[in-house]
């Protein structure tokens, strides 16, 4: 019964989001799909939240819980815009659960969000990602519930839908006294095991008698002994309850999978099944006069009589027709009344098209007159063109059931529910409504209904936005970028097209609708080019190596370019449809060009042929005859030689026989890159052999080095083994020793190391391996090392001290895969002479970090993913317990700041009892002198939770004995990490806890001083502004600037920002953002970019993607163009700054040519791959109200 337990069902999590700005998690471009044709809206899984979907839905379709929810107005229950105020008393739980439902009533979307209502449940991101039981939450929820409606009229909503009392009578059987004892509850548990149904488990758990004898005897208080007696609950015959929802768990009782079986009780769903709805609305054979189909007019006028205003885009009414007759419009009529669009135009009496032709109307007249003739003469059609409404429930009075998985919701019949209870999934909680209970009628089918009617608004702004983003988005996915080539602007040479002048000049970018016809792209290009002249032709082209290719023609004007399948980014080529340049040029996948590289003997300037091979490129049409190379290349005649390469990945030429010269270079095999070799007729056979040296330097080199680092004396001191890529790694070693006239016991005790470019020694190869599945190159060196290679059980481990590790410090180690962290420390410390308990060990990362610590002793290496090669590093310090923090937090006070509240002495000149001081280059060549370094003072370690809050944190810094300032409270505390010894991240928040910030095991924060509170919102942005001296190249202190991104990342929104902090206009400032790497000012334009076709405006247009990258802290250099009109922002200092960067730069370059040159007879191989690398509790927060 129980299996795969919480296994989440992604394949039905949409990413789309829906709400007010809270978490995006989409594109800003696409809207949430909207609902499909059940009409219903599902609830989007957030990683681990199906049970809390399965129980919403429940409550949702509980009409009597929805309704009494609704019934409590704003003046109850406060405004969401006022949560955030200190003083109101704003019920967030029961509003964020009535604008849910309100979503799933009425806002048209294919799934509703929970992230504000987990939110408000004091939800982080980590318990959204954990399971938890259904049955839990409905308590929790239920009391949440009770505790938020407090002091509202629906104080008892909980109470009045879902209390019941279990009454145990206990009857003596001496005197017949009755004691009764009531119990509330709000669900009943009941066992199932070894039961046939749920009314066996409710009998036997509450109903059946039970008998106080023998050794258990009950104690009557009126005959104040024990006696016989017998213990029953009332049975409760006044109601009877339907079942009307079934929330299903698949899996163990550790995790798996929610989704709910739900009765619609109010009919607000169309219960209609996929296979049902995929057919077509109008079956051929079913209609008895063939002439109803064959009559487009008809048919049109039908579907355009079911939409709203009768009115439609033209693409949807093509796919409404192949719908309704499941046959397309091109197959049907096309042959007889053309094009769909121009059908509609010839029959401008009955059918409006918009200015552009994309969308179409049916006239008023027309509809009337058509409704009639449909009802009179043509009933039989149109009746099953409009039963589709009546099709989707059979049983009108009988509500359906749904199952809604998460996003996904599907009917399903009561025979397909029972057999559920015969797989992996079972029933786990069930929910009932009394039999009595009457809908009104006025609620059928009204999603509208008792929805209060500020949420009735929202709902339907909401959806006006939808249709409105949705259209813009169609309108996006419907553009194709263009790119096209003019036929003037190139010329035929070498057997393609090049541009006459530049590729820029000769190419021109056009986006175009993809729903218009071939014939609007013409007309659209003849308007874009007012210089030409004559018949216009559009090719489609591709790029081959040779140049440009015209592929094929496009014929067919009212053919839309969809239909036509042209592609975002096609290449089109504009021309006469004959000749370029005079030229005829040829068309079609069949003559597209080749570029060849054709070898053949050079000849001198008498004519004679050398001995020199040379190679030179050369273009053929790949539908050419291959023996075409002899004229190409004025050969009489001759020998061509093909390189093919075998099954054992080796390459060989082979020699076309006379008969097949007539075949094409496609017949051939020939491809862009092939090489072909041209020998003449009175070379013979010597050519090969002549040349085969050069031949095989460039095919491949087929040998290892090997050099002598086994501290024995040798006559060479490398030496070049011959091999292959299926060569085992043994037999070259003891070549190598055989060679070398090495000691024949070194066979013994030897093994092979890779050298990488900078001469390090990797990790010995397994003798066992082929050169292949070693991953060892030809050319590779190798050295022969003393000491035999890790087995298979065995890793073999490079291990320094610290974290600033040098190539060819690091020491090593061989170990055993399945010891454990501890041991391997140990072992570690004893190699290097060190004892004590306060090292740990972390694996370097990637970039040659110290990573993540092992923070498992007790773990095993292998289990820890740690692999051969990999280096471990013994760090100095004791690993905080499981849950907990070492913070080093440090003290940053940008210099030209002094605020009044402080009482220290100048820190620059204080010494540290802890030793730890940065200054200089955080910040190498700040824009003026007051900022031209960041100072870090080091305060000392914090042990902290990582449940722990930003606020608590800067609380305890506060107390550190080395903080010698007097704070007034952590609110004057901004919290950034440190990053290359500089602040990087800044931290919002103060009652965020620590590990939702993600900081990781090693990262370090300072602290900086504020001359008052600050609490900086989501949207925040938090910069540096500096304004420009006048005359000179320098600038004022920095003044903090909060810019609010809410309304976008333009230049123009932070222009207008900065502009008021200064008191100027905006059109009279200029500003710049600093790069501090590279001592550059980059100017914030106030026009949008435009080149970039390819990229939405927005993206163009945001300061937070390339080239600005704006984050906080950045620094931005205003200037005041009243007083200095020029464009330079640099200062002395970046000119200064520049200069040593170009002499690091230089330096750079002639060390490395210095080691290339040592290095240049050892052949790259490259360095490996490195490896990377209890239940909670569920709980609501809720506010006090009482």
């Amino acid at each position: 019964m129980f299996g795969d337990l919480f296994e989440e069902d992604y394949s039905s999590v949409s990413n789309n989001h829906y709400g007010k700005g809270k978490k995006l998690k989409t594109k800003a471009l696409e809207p949430p799909a909207p609902r499909e044709f059940t009409n219903l809206s599902g609830i989007r899984n957030q990683g681990g939240t199906c049970y809390l979907n399965s129980l919403l839905q429940t409550l949702h379709f509980t009409p009597e819980f929805r309704e009494a929810l609704f019934s409590l107005g704003p003046e109850e229950l406060g405004s969401l815009d006022d949560k955030d105020k200190p003083d109101a008393k704003v019920r967030v739980i029961p509003l964020q659960l009535q604008r849910l439902f309100a979503q799933l009533l009425l806002l048209d979307q294919e799934a509703a969000s929970t992230v504000d209502l987990t939110d408000s449940f004091g939800w982080t991101s980590d318990e959204e990602m954990r399971q938890h039981d259904v049955q839990e939450l409905n308590r929790i929820l239920f009391s949440a519930l009770e505790t938020s409606l407090v002091g509202t009229s629906g104080h008892d909503l909980i109470n009045r839908l879902y209390h019941g009392t279990i009454v145990n009578q206990i009857v003596c059987k001496e005197c017949k006294n009755v004691s009764e004892k009531q119990e509330d509850f709000l669900d009943l548990t009941v066992a199932v095991k070894n039961v046939s149904g749920l009314e066996d488990a409710l009998w036997n758990m509450y109903v059946e008698e039970e008998l106080f004898d023998c050794d258990n005897l009950y104690h009557c208080g009126n005959c104040d002994r024990l006696v016989k007696a017998a213990k029953s609950e009332l049975d409760d015959l006044e109601y009877m309850y339907d079942l009307f929802s079934i929330i299903i768990h698949k899996g163990g009782c550790y995790g798996g999978h929610y989704h709910v079986y739900i009765k619609d009780v109010d009919h607000l769903g169309n219960w209609q099944f996929q296979e049902d709805k995929s057919k077509p609305d109008v079956n051929l054979e079913d209609i008895q006069n063939k002439e109803e189909i064959d009559d487009p007019l008809m048919i049109l006028k039908a579907i355009l009589l079911q939409e709203e205003s009768n009115l439609i885009p033209v693409d949807h009414l093509g796919q409404k027709l192949l719908k309704k007759i499941g046959i397309s419009w091109n197959k049907k009529y096309r042959k007889h009344y053309g094009p769909l669009r121009k059908f509609l135009q010839l029959h401008s009496q009955i059918f409006l098209l918009s200015s552009d032709e994309s969308t179409v109307h049916l006239l008023k007249d027309s509809s009337v007159k058509a409704e009639s003739d449909i009802q009179r003469n043509d009933q039989r059609l149109f009746k099953t063109l409009t039963s589709e409404s009546s099709r989707l429930n059979d049983r009108p009075s009988c509500p359906h059931w749904f199952d809604i998985n998460d996003s996904r919701v599907q009917p399903i019949k009561e025979k397909d529910i029972e057999q559920q209870f015969q797989g992996k999934e079972s029933a786990y909680m069930l929910f009932y409504r009394k039999s009595q209970l009457q809908r009104p009628p006025e609620a059928r089918a009204n999603p509208r209904y008792k929805v209060p009617c500020h949420l009735l608004s929202e709902m339907d702004a909401a959806n006006i936005e939808l249709q409105v983003k949705r259209a813009e988005c169609d309108s996006t996915n419907n553009n194709v970028e263009l790119h096209l080539h003019l036929g003037p602007h190139y010329h035929f040479f070498n057997g393609a097209l090049h541009p006459v002048v530049s590729q820029t000049e000769s190419m021109w970018d056009l986006t175009f609708d993809k729903r218009k016809t071939l014939r609007d792209l013409r007309q659209s290009i003849f308007q874009l080019l007012e210089f030409w002249e004559g018949d216009m032709v559009l090719s489609v082209a591709k790029f081959v190596p040779a140049g440009l290719h015209v592929c094929q023609t496009l014929n067919g004007d009212d053919l839309t370019l969809c239909e036509i399948e042209i592609a975002d980014g096609e290449d089109i080529f504009v021309w006469n449809g004959v000749e370029v340049g005079g030229i005829q040029i040829p068309t079609g996948s069949d003559c597209e060009p080749l570029l060849l590289n054709v070898l053949h003997v050079a000849t001198s300037s008498e004519g004679e042929e050398c001995q020199e091979l040379i190679e030179s490129p050369h273009v053929f049409p790949s539908n050419a005859e291959i023996g075409s190379v002899f004229t190409a290349l004025a050969i009489p005649e001759g020998v061509i030689l093909i390189n093919n390469t075998d099954s054992r990945g080796e390459e060989n030429w082979a020699a076309i026989p006379k008969e097949d010269l007539k075949k094409t270079f496609r017949e051939h095999g020939l491809r862009n890159g092939s090489s072909v070799l041209i020998q003449g007729s009175n070379d013979g056979n010597s050519l090969l052999t002549k040349q085969g040296k050069w031949i095989n330097t460039v095919n491949e080199i087929n040998w290892l080095q090997v050099k002598n680092l086994s501290q024995l004396e040798s006559e060479e001191e490398q030496v070049k083994i011959s091999a292959t890529l299926n060569t085992v790694v043994f037999d070259i070693r003891i070549k190598a020793i055989k060679e070398l006239k090495l000691l024949k016991e070194l066979a013994e005790d030897s093994c092979l190391r890779p050298i990488d470019r900078n001469g390090k020694l990797l990790c010995p190869v397994p003798d066992r391996y082929t050169l292949k599945e070693a991953g060892l190159k030809m050319g590779s060196s190798l050295g022969l090392c003393p000491g035999k290679a890790p087995t298979s059980s065995q890793l073999f481990l490079f291990f320094a001290l610290g974290s600033d590790v040098h190539p060819g410090t690091e020491m090593e180690i061989i170990v055993e895969e399945t010891v454990s962290v501890r041991d391997c420390l140990k072992i570690m410390l004893e190699k290097c002479g060190l004892t004590g308990d306060t090292w740990h060990l972390r694996k370097m990362d990637w970039c040659f970090e110290a990573g993540e610590p092992l923070c498992e002793e007790d773990a095993k290496l292998k289990e820890l993913m740690v692999c051969s090669g990999d280096t471990l590093l013994l760090i100095e310090g004791k690993l905080p317990p499981l849950g907990f923090l070492t913070v080093p937090i440090w003290w940053y006070q940008p210099r030209g700041r002094l605020h009044h509240w402080s009482d220290h002495q100048d820190q620059t000149d204080c010494p540290l009892s802890q030793g730890g001081v940065w200054k200089a280059s955080s910040t190498p060549g700040a824009p003026s002198d007051a900022q031209a370094d960041v100072s870090l003072w080091y305060l000392g370690d914090l042990e902290i939770s990582e449940d722990a809050t930003l606020g608590e944190l800067k609380s305890q810094a506060m107390t550190l004995p080395s903080l010698e300032f007097s704070i007034p409270s952590p609110a004057f505390l901004r919290a950034w990490t440190v990053e290359s010894k500089r602040p990087g991240r800044l931290l919002r928040g103060h009652q965020q806890q620590l590990k939702e910030y993600k900081l990781g095991k090693r990262t370090e924060i300072c602290l900086e001083p504020l001359q008052k509170e600050e609490n900086l919102g989501p949207w925040d942005l938090l910069l540096r502004t500096q304004m420009r001296l006048p005359g000179e190249r320098a600038y004022r202190p920095p003044v903090d600037v909060l810019w609010d991104t809410a309304r976008g990342w333009t230049s123009g929104s932070l222009r207008q920002c900065v502009a008021d902090v200064y008191s100027l206009p905006v059109e009279k400032i200029e500003i710049a953002k600093y790069f501090p790497e590279k001592f550059a000012w980059l100017p914030v334009s106030s026009w949008t970019q435009q080149t970039a076709k390819r990229k939405k405006k927005q993206q163009r247009d945001s300061l937070q993607g390339a080239p600005y990258h704006l984050r906080d802290g950045d620094t931005i250099g205003v200037k005041n163009l009243l007083v200095e009109d020029d464009d330079d922002f640099s200062t002395v200092r970046d000119d200064i700054g520049r200069e040593k960067q170009k002499e690091l730069a230089l330096g750079k370059r002639k060390s490395r040519e210095a080691l290339r040159s040592q290095s240049s007879d050892v052949f790259g191989a490259e360095t490996p791959a490195r490896a990377r690398g209890p239940e909670a509790s569920l709980s609501i927060h809720v506010g006090s109200f009482r």
